[in-house]
């Protein structure tokens, strides 16, 4: 902890260019050795740029905060010398200094990790191959990496989830303002990250910085649907600089949401329609890792659910003849856990904590299963941490 404290000094002086860093960092070797530099030198050797008048202070206060609040939250400090920080992530322009995680980050360096993006405004063709390729990737031996925004990226991070295999979501805020069950479950069954510390303000840049990361930790991008000009565009061109295999999802030739995604085709992305499309560029280099799996059906919320749970849905909105359903012999697909979860549901808009206290299991075992039955569409969250379930049991 007492390294760690130097590198949490460095990291979050204000407005210090990341340029400026990377040449302290080459010159000291270490943020101690930066840290008990003589006074005044430091603005000798970079100048009157911003942020370098808080290093020359040698205020540690902010850094002992941050560590404070980073056990609060369950947060994992990973350094650029530590051994889990990915030496992916390190060759990019001025990697970060500082990842703050939640959940297990796996070793990147030993994964086909596949960054699946592409706009907030999905059709429902994009939303479909985005959940599809997030599972396939998943069941293949793929980790999926997602920036878990609305549309596309969150649709590939469920299908991930669904298909219970890797995924890491990257956040553009710090860990306390990404609420949702998506970033719950993932920070339980994967791994979230940040650059930014508890307590940050919140910025535009900090999105174009995530980019950054995202394409970092992966060996190829995957494009689905995409805007001739947006965010996605801009993440593709990023992940390119780098050196990463572009890949996209064809779409129609007039539509809106597929110009980039043509686009790229044209500029010579490799088409492709399925995960293993993908995993297969990499299989040489992951053979024990991949394996083309399979897959007959991806479960989905809209399309192709289990023949009772139709049939249970529609019983549910008739009124006039409410039937109470035996779960344990319609929901045969629910495991054990999840069907005690269900059966302690027996009211309406329950909040998370009467779930967890009933059912007698751990919060983050609640959260994980909660989040696989709303995407089964068995249950519904609402506002304040409140679930409903869709379907009544005995």
């Amino acid at each position: 902890m007492s390294a760690i404290k130097y590198w949490l000094w460095m990291s979050t002086a204000a407005r210090l260019p990341l340029r400026v860093r990377s040449e302290l960092l080459t010159h000291y070797g270490s943020p101690e050795n930066i840290f008990n530099a003589p006074e005044g030198e430091l603005r000798r050797l970079v100048g009157d740029c911003e942020g370098v008048d808080v290093l020359e202070k040698r205020d540690m206060s902010a850094a002992l905060r941050i560590i404070d609040s980073c056990r609060e939250q369950g947060i994992d400090i990973i350094t650029l010398q530590d051994a889990l920080y990915p030496d992916r992530l390190k060759n990019v322009y001025m990697p970060p200094s500082v990842l703050y995680v939640k959940g297990k980050l796996p070793s990147v360096d030993d994964e086909a990790a596949i960054a699946v993006i592409g706009t907030r405004s999905a059709s429902p063709y994009g939303l479909k191959m985005g959940k599809k390729l997030g599972f396939e990737i998943a069941k293949c031996g793929g980790t999926v990496v997602s920036l878990l925004t609305k549309g596309i990226d969150a649709a590939a991070a469920e299908g991930a989830l669904l298909a219970e295999g890797k995924c890491i979501g990257v956040l553009g805020v710090p860990h306390e303002k990404a609420k949702g069950l998506l970033y719950d479950e993932l920070a339980v069954r994967g791994a979230l990250v940040s650059e930014l510390p508890p307590g940050t303000e919140s910025g535009k840049s900090f999105f174009r910085t995530r980019n950054r990361i995202a394409a970092g930790l992966a060996v190829g991008v995957v494009v689905v649907e995409a805007p001739v000009k947006s965010g996605t565009a801009l993440f593709a061109a990023e992940a390119a600089e780098q050196g990463k295999e572009i890949f996209a999802v064809p779409g129609n030739a007039d539509a809106v949401n597929s110009v980039g995604t043509n686009a790229l085709l044209k500029e010579g992305a490799k088409p492709v329609t399925s995960g293993w499309d993908v995993l297969g560029e990499f299989e040489k280099i992951y053979p024990d890792k991949l394996k083309n799996e399979k897959i007959k059906k991806i479960p989905s919320r809209s399309e192709g659910a289990p023949k009772s749970e139709k049939i249970e849905k529609k019983v549910i909105d008739n009124t006039k003849n409410e039937v109470y359903i035996d779960l344990s012999k319609q929901l045969k697909e629910l495991s054990e856990t999840q069907l005690k979860i269900a059966e302690v549901m027996e009211k309406p808009s329950m909040h998370i904590d009467d779930i967890i206290e009933q059912s007698g299991l751990s919060p983050a075992r609640v959260l994980a299963e909660l989040t696989l039955l709303q995407l089964k569409g068995y249950v519904t969250q609402e506002k304040g941490k409140r679930f409903t379930l869709n379907i009544k049991t005995k």
